[in-house]
């Protein structure tokens, strides 16, 4: 009887440290950080900016908010925080390799207004009322990872620092060419790096604006195939 029992608690055991990494790798994939962290050095709204002048530095032609299937995922990449864009609206399906070890930041909706595509605006006051009013009223969000829904809490609304950057010619705003400074706005997610394997990431978001004449509503609808390699 003591033999029995001896074996149901060593078989009990093995089945926990089977199923324990199991339990904790798939929780680190929906690992966020949270507003008030510095995540890497820099602060939440430092590393929107910075995904703001990836963007727009892009020439519209390689730039992965236009991409229609991830061909130019890696396109500006650099550092430990990968960058996912969404789109001008409308739904997407990319599909993206990115190496292990990379933190993962996207918007779930966002705006930003510079100087260069607003030449009325003196301030950075004017710069930040301006982010925020183009960005019309969110009236729902969904974000998923591998199927999980992330919480409210866990997309993080920001404002960026006023930052730097340069248009190309080419850039996906038309607006006119060279240096320029902006500020964004936005509901955000950061991610902690991903395990190695196939993961997938969704975002989505409705946006109403209302006008004169009637509501007008813009709807984003991201789907990320991830490779995490």
């Amino acid at each position: 009887m003591k033999a029995s029992v001896s074996y149901r608690i060593w078989v009990i055991a093995i089945v926990i440290l089977f199923i324990v990494p199991i339990t904790n790798e798939f929780a680190s994939a929906l690992e966020v950080f949270t507003e008030n962290s510095n995540p890497y050095g820099s602060t939440y709204g430092q590393w929107t900016a910075k995904w703001w002048t990836w963007v727009l530095s892009t020439p519209t032609n390689i730039n992965q908010v236009t991409d229609t299937s991830g061909i130019n995922c890696a396109q500006g990449q650099s550092g430990i925080v990968w960058f996912l864009a969404g789109t001008t609206g409308g739904h997407v399906e990319r599909s993206c390799s990115i190496p292990s070890g990379k933190a993962i930041l996207f918007p779930v909706v966002n705006t930003e207004c510079s100087y260069a595509e607003f030449p009325k605006l003196k301030s950075e006051s004017d710069l930040r009322q301006c982010a925020v009013s183009e960005q019309g009223q969110v009236t729902s969000t969904e974000v998923k990872v591998d199927g999980t829904p992330l919480q409210s809490s866990q997309m993080v609304r920001v404002q960026s620092p006023l930052f730097s950057f340069v248009f190309p010619s080419n850039n996906i705003f038309g607006a006119p060419a060279g240096p320029s400074q902006a500020v964004s706005a936005g509901l955000w997610v950061f991610l902690h790096p991903l395990t190695t394997g196939s993961h997938q990431i969704s975002f989505k978001a409705v946006e109403g604006t209302f006008t004169t004449t009637a509501p007008v509503n813009s709807v984003q609808d991201v789907v990320y195939h991830l490779t995490v390699q």
